[in-house]
C-alpha cells in the first residue's frame, strides 16, 4: 500500500510523543512492503531539535507554509491506498479537505490525543485540528485509546467506523543498554511536563523523593521550570533523545509512568514511553486507570501507587522482585506491543475496517 500521513512531526522527538510512534511504525510498514510519504510543516521549535532528517521506506516532505505543500499533497493523497490526517497537525483542516476531495482507498483521520480531544471539546473549547463537522466524512477513524472513547468518537464526533490502534515500541530503538552514571536514580521519570500530570507526578514522585533524601531521582523531559518543585535529591535532563532512552530508564532502579489527567479519566491508553520502558526490561511503577490491566498485568508484569506511600514502598522493593517485573514486562512487550505487531494491526483494520483486538478484555490478551 501507499500510505499517506498528515501528521504533526516525525523528523523531531522533543516535547511530543508522535514522532518515535511514526517512526516504529513506518519502519515496520516499510518492511511489510508498503511505503509511508509524511508530510511535516518544517516549524522552528522542531527544526532547531530535529534529531532524524530521513527514514528508511519513508518519504519525509517538510513544507513551510500550507500552499507550498498543496499541489504535492493533492499528487499524494490522489494515488495514496490510505491517506491520513493526525491530530495536532499544524494544517489538519485543509490537509482533511485535500484527503476528503482524493481518490484515496481510505480516507482516515488518526487521533493520536482522543481523551485530549474530547475533553476540550466537553469543556467548550475550540479543537483547531477537528473539522468543523467533525470526523463524519472520513472513512475510518483511528483512535490511540480505546474503552470508552471509541463510543464517544461516534457520538461527539460522528465518527462512522472507529477503531483502536494503540501506541508501540521498536524494540531495535528501545532495548536493554548498559546503564550510564549521569542517568542513574532509585526512581526515574521521562515525560514533558503538563498541568494535568502535575498533581500525579507530585505524589508519586515529588513526595516521594522528599521522603527518601538519601536517594537520586531524576527526570527527564522538557518545558519544565524554576517553579517546579525541585529538591536537592531530583536532578534533572533536558529532553532525552530516542537513542539514549534505553540508557535513560535501564540506569535507573525503577521508572515512573504518569499519564495525563484527561486520559487516565478515560482509560485504555497505553502512553508510548510505557511501551519504550518496558521494552528496556526496566520495571515500572504507575498510576491506574481503566484497561491498564489489559495491556500489564498489576503486581507481576507493572507496579501501582495510587498514593506516595505506595510509590515509597515500590522504590523499596528488593532488586530481585522488581527484576522479575522488568523481565515480564519486556516479554508482554515484545509479544504484544512492537510497532511490527501495529503495522500487522493496520493491514488487518484496513481490509476489514476493525481492530483484530475487537472484544479482547481479559487481563492476559494482547491489548484491549
Amino acid at each position: 500500500m501507499k500510505i499517506v500521513i498528515f501528521g504533526l512531526t516525525v523528523s523531531s522527538s522533543w516535547g511530543n510523543g508522535h514522532a518515535t510512534l511514526w517512526r516504529g511504525l513506518s519502519r515496520a510498514l516499510a518492511d511489510r512492503g508498503h511505503k509511508v510519504v509524511f508530510f511535516e510543516r518544517d516549524v522552528p521549535y522542531y527544526a532547531s531539535a530535529r534529531d532524524l532528517t530521513e527514514l528508511p521506506g519513508c518519504e519525509l516532505i517538510f513544507y513551510s507554509e500550507w500552499n507550498d505543500a498543496l499541489p504535492s499533497a493533492l499528487r499524494h493523497a490522489e494515488s495514496a491506498d490510505a491517506a491520513i490526517v493526525t491530530s495536532y497537525c499544524p494544517d489538519a483542516i485543509a490537509a482533511s479537505q485535500v484527503v476528503l476531495d482524493s481518490k484515496a482507498g481510505l480516507r482516515v483521520f488518526y487521533d493520536l490525543d482522543t481523551c485530549v480531544t474530547l475533553a476540550r471539546l466537553a469543556a467548550g473549547e475550540r479543537v483547531d485540528y477537528v473539522p468543523s463537522n467533525g470526523y463524519a466524512d472520513f472513512d475510518l477513524v483511528l483512535s490511540y485509546t480505546g474503552g470508552v472513547s471509541l463510543e464517544l468518537l461516534r457520538t461527539v464526533l460522528l465518527a462512522r467506523n472507529v477503531a483502536p490502534l494503540y501506541g508501540s515500541v521498536d524494540p531495535a530503538v528501545h532495548r536493554r543498554m548498559p546503564p550510564r552514571d549521569c542517568f542513574r536514580a532509585a526512581l526515574s521519570y521521562m515525560g514533558t511536563w503538563s498541568a494535568d500530570r502535575d498533581e500525579a507526578l507530585r505524589t508519586r514522585f515529588i513526595e516521594p523523593a522528599r521522603h527518601l533524601p538519601e536517594h537520586r531521582f531524576l527526570v527527564g523531559g522538557s518545558k519544565y521550570t524554576s517553579d517546579f518543585p525541585w529538591l536537592p535529591n531530583i536532578y534533572f535532563v533536558n529532553h532525552v533523545p530516542p537513542n539514549l532512552h534505553g540508557a535513560f530508564y535501564c540506569s535507573s532502579k525503577l521508572t515512573l509512568n504518569v499519564t495525563r489527567g484527561p486520559m487516565a479519566a478515560m482509560g485504555y491508553c497505553p502512553s508510548g514511553r510505557l511501551f519504550e520502558a518496558a521494552a528496556c526490561g526496566v520495571p515500572i511503577l504507575s498510576d491506574w486507570w481503566p484497561g491498564l490491566d489489559t495491556f500489564y498485568l498489576p503486581g507481576s508484569e507493572i507496579l501501582i501507587a495510587n498514593s506516595s506511600a505506595e510509590a515509597i514502598e515500590a522504590i523499596e522493593s528488593s532488586p530481585s522482585e522488581l527484576d522479575h517485573i522488568g523481565r515480564a514486562a519486556r516479554d508482554r512487550t515484545l509479544s504484544c506491543h512492537t510497532a511490527a505487531i501495529r503495522a500487522g494491526e493496520l493491514e488487518t483494520i484496513f481490509e476489514f475496517g476493525v481492530s483484530p483486538r475487537a472484544g479482547m478484555a481479559e487481563a492476559n490478551t494482547c491489548g484491549a
